[in-house]
């Protein structure tokens, strides 16, 4: 599913600001029907649409839900699990504080534990602000102390055991500050998030603590530092994708930061190393440069370079 990226201002380190145009396109309204399902091992599966890619994991003791997609879209998420499982939704993950893979906490029963990393649950807490999208919408403001993180992690934590264990990591700043990794041990399935979300730009958001010049080094520690899985889960793809295409990925962002930084080196501005960039040929398959993008990037890691 392509993300919706809404009219509104790009906020940058040091008071930069851009304009950041909409994809026009209707939202596809809240609803089951608009839900799809796509079965990834035994027990483990991806409903996209929405906002983010959700993975539903059924345990013996209940489901657990690895993000939760948009405003609006929490019920539906719900319902649709029902259509797999009779077990109840007992625990979310969130990968990250972005509304569009958080914003269905909301409408998640009390019961429910939800866990993130620490810098998700304080982005949260503080009102999920700017995400790199422009303005955004703030369920958490307008359903008070609702879908609030209960549990978190640091760099690492184990939940459950044999084969319902999951393993959650940080290894630092990338699309956030809080980029969690979701690893179902037992079936070799990782869920990354928005660290990799299509093969394409990602967004940096300096807002929400993460780093345009860590940000290869970030998801190159995560293949390396979780050697047992063959296929992941990312935050806006249609299909799963591998850690062999993670690494390109890597090889991409790196590509991009290297080029911006020998431009600052160089002499030039953000804006003239942003506009002499274009998405290299050898990326088979991935999207031809933003040009807004590469500008509000430019400038994070402008001002990351000393």
């Amino acid at each position: 599913m392509k993300r919706l990226i809404v009219l509104g201002t790009l906020v940058l380190a040091g008071g930069l600001s851009i304009a950041v145009t909409a994809a026009q396109q209707p939202a596809p309204q809240p609803s089951v029907d608009n839900l799809t399902v796509e079965k990834v091992k035994d027990n483990l599966f991806v409903l996209r649409g929405g906002g983010g890619n959700t993975a539903v994991f059924v345990t013996a003791t209940g489901v657990t839900l690895v993000d939760t997609k948009n405003p609006g879209w929490g019920q539906p998420l719900l319902d649709k699990v029902k259509t797999l499982t009779d077990k109840p939704v007992t625990r979310v993950i969130n990968t990250h504080t972005h509304y569009d893979h958080t914003s269905g906490n909301v409408a998640m029963p009390a019961t429910v534990e939800i866990v993130a990393h620490e810098m998700t649950s304080k982005n949260i807490a503080a009102g999920n602000p700017v995400t790199g999208l422009g303005a955004t919408p703030n369920v958490f403001k307008d359903n008070p102390g609702k879908g609030l993180i209960k549990r978190t992690f640091t760099d690492k934590m184990t939940i459950g055991s044999g084969a319902d264990q999951i393993n959650l990591y940080h290894f630092g700043p990338a699309h956030t500050g809080g980029d969690a990794f979701v690893e179902f041990a037992a079936l070799r399935v990782m869920h990354v998030g928005d660290t990799f979300p299509n093969k394409g730009m990602p967004i940096m958001d300096k807002s929400n603590g993460g780093s345009g010049v860590e940000y290869a080094n970030t998801i190159s520690k995560a293949v390396a530092g979780v050697p047992n899985v063959d296929t992941l889960i990312n935050g806006h793809t249609p299909a799963q994708t591998t850690p062999a295409e993670t690494k390109e990925f890597a090889e991409f962002v790196r590509e991009f930061v290297t080029t911006i930084q020998a431009a600052k080196k160089a002499g030039k501005t953000s804006d003239e190393a942003a506009a002499a960039w274009s998405t290299p040929a050898k990326y088979k398959g991935y999207a031809p440069a933003n040009a807004d993008r590469a500008k509000a990037y430019a400038a994070v890691i402008y001002s990351e370079t000393k």
